[in-house]
Order: C-alpha cells, then structure tokens, then sequence
C-alpha cells in the first residue's frame, strides 16, 4: 500500500501541467493580488486580518484545493479508460485500500501549493506570523483538504475521461468563486452567503483565517468539513466499486 502510495505521488509531481496550474498559479495570483489591494494596513471586511494575510491564506487554499481535485479525478478517470483497474483488481489491495492511497496522495500534494504561497508571502510580503500561527495554520489546512480528495475521487470514479477535466474544473472554480477565496464572502449577495457558509471550500479557508487571526477555529468549521469529508468519501468508495465492476 505504502510503496502504490508512493508510485502515485511521483507519478504526478512528474506532470508538468500539474506543477504550474495547482503551485506556480497560486503564487502568481498572491502576488497579483496582494500588490494591488496589499498596500494599506486597513483589515479586510469582516475580518481583522490585513489585505496580505487574508490573501495568503485564500490563495493558500485556492492551490491546495485545485491541487487535492486536478491529482485524483482526470488521473482516476484515464485509468478507467485504458484498463489500469482491471490490473489493480488482481493484486492483493482491496478497494478501500486504494481509494484510500488516492485521497492521501492527494493530500499530500496539497501541502507544497499552502508552503510555497506561505513563503511567497513572507518573502515578498513581509507576513509576520508566530511559528505556533504558521504550523497551525499549514497543519489544519492540510487536514482540511480530505472532503476535496474524496471529491476527485468521486468525480474519476463516476465520468469518462473526456469529461472529468471539465467537470473538475466546474467544482473548483464553483467552490473557489462561492467559498471567497476569489473575494470576501461580504461581498457576495445575500443569499450566496448563506450558501458560502455551508461549503467545505469557505469552512476550508476558514480555518487558516482563524489561526492567521489569532483565534482557535470555531467547532463550526470542523463539522462541516468532517460532514463533507465523510460524505463524499462514502461516496467514493461507492463509485469506485461500481467503475471496478463495470471494468
């Protein structure tokens, strides 16, 4: 399981496309963004956080969100295709075990989009943040990727090839645009924010915001992302033996 997991991290980090849309892309809109609205030291609505470091943590989340979905569901729904289940159904992993090495492998390359936006931040930015703020921070959110595993799973277990870039793409600029990483949720119109709300993407960034902010993320946003994670990967494991079936 451990040596499959490990074949699946190279495997994508080897995929330039990868690299530069889910960390290069990230990095770049932190640095759009954060020198144009970055300059003054007044907070951004809704929060006491500063334009910089609000924005640290949106792109943080925007990379390790894109990441956790684009490593998983067109990889997943190629190997549909081109018969690579069929293959895994003879050795000794069960299809729990698998789907599970698909969601931390996805977790895992999570971790560089929130680290390089994190030292963009501080290099260029100058963020100051105490070493208790940036590990707690880059910790939760790491955690907080899973419901967004699950998902890429779900979405390469259940379309075609052809279909599941598009369909990913969907979901994270959805889930990017309607959980503010894009702008503050207070700008949203009133009833998008009542959706916001309920999203694993708003609850997502939420965390890194607390902790960024000095504060212990509400109960709040836990339950959500462990409903949505739950959720999702009971789902997964569902499509995925269903597709493993069709194989």
């Amino acid at each position: 399981m451990f040596r499959y997991l490990g074949l699946e991290i190279r495997r994508t980090v080897r995929d330039r496309r990868f690299i530069f849309f889910t960390m290069a892309v990230p990095v770049a809109f932190y640095l759009l963004w954060a020198n144009v609205y970055g300059k003054g030291n007044g907070s951004v609505a809704g929060t006491n956080l500063n334009a910089r470091t609000y924005l640290l943590v949106s792109m943080a989340a925007y990379g390790a969100l894109g990441a956790s979905l684009t490593a998983t569901a067109a990889r997943l729904a190629g190997e549909r295709q081109i018969g690579w289940l069929r293959q895994l159904q003879v050795t000794p992993l069960r299809p729990w075990a698998l789907i599970t090495v698909k969601i931390v492998s996805s977790m895992c390359l999570a971790l560089p989009a929130i680290t390089l936006v994190g030292l963009t931040g501080v290099l260029t930015q100058h963020v100051h943040l105490s070493a208790g703020e940036w590990a707690g921070m880059v910790g939760l959110m790491w955690l907080g990727t899973l419901p967004f595993a699950a998902l890429g799973t779900l979405i390469g277990s259940l379309v075609g090839a052809d279909a599941a870039q598009p369909v990913t793409l969907a979901c994270y600029f959805t889930l990017s645009i309607l959980g503010g990483l894009w702008m503050p949720v207070s700008s949203l119109p009133t009833a998008l924010r009542h959706v916001a709300r309920w999203l694993p993407s708003n609850r997502f960034a939420g965390l890194g915001w607390s902790v960024v902010g000095g504060h212990v993320p509400p109960a709040s946003d836990g339950l959500v992302l462990a409903g949505w994670a739950l959720v999702l990967g009971v789902l997964a494991i569902a499509a995925y033996r269903r597709a493993t079936v069709r194989a």
